[in-house]
């Protein structure tokens, strides 16, 4: 095993401040959009860079759909947002087949779980078949 030298000790450095810059970035952006809730905002980030799944519970109106929105324009990512009701079918979450009667195949037309910023909002609301299609998706 090689020990690490000084010019590696270096760029690992330089690599770590540039993204901390990036990061720092991408705070500022979200924030100037998101006003005080600068707790919130870093622990979307992190999660963000772990890649894993966030879950936002508070009252009505403080701003958890504009944090997810403001979080995708800060990437430059597509968002999309499910409001989960009763009614809604798990071919309105992951999409589905429609035949072309021109060409005569079937295209496949994605659903909004395909963005890369989905705001599922209210799952609780909706059938367990539908929270299956959503949790395998």
């Amino acid at each position: 095993m090689r020990r690490f030298q000084t010019a590696d000790r270096v760029e690992a450095q330089a690599l770590t401040n540039a993204a901390a810059g990036r990061v720092e970035r991408l705070e500022a952006a979200i924030e100037s959009v998101i006003k005080g809730k600068s707790e919130a905002v870093r622990l979307a980030v992190v999660t963000l860079i772990a890649g894993g799944h966030l879950l936002i519970e508070d009252v009505p109106g403080v701003g958890k759909t504009t944090l997810a929105q403001a979080l995708a324009r800060a990437l430059d990512c597509s968002f999309q947002r499910i409001q989960f009701t009763s009614d809604l079918l798990p071919s309105d979450v992951i999409g589905l087949s429609i035949y072309n009667q021109h060409s005569g195949v079937f295209e496949w037309k994605p659903g909004p779980v395909f963005a890369n910023v989905v705001l599922a909002d209210e799952i609780n609301r909706t059938t367990p078949k539908t929270q299956s299609a959503l949790l395998e998706a």
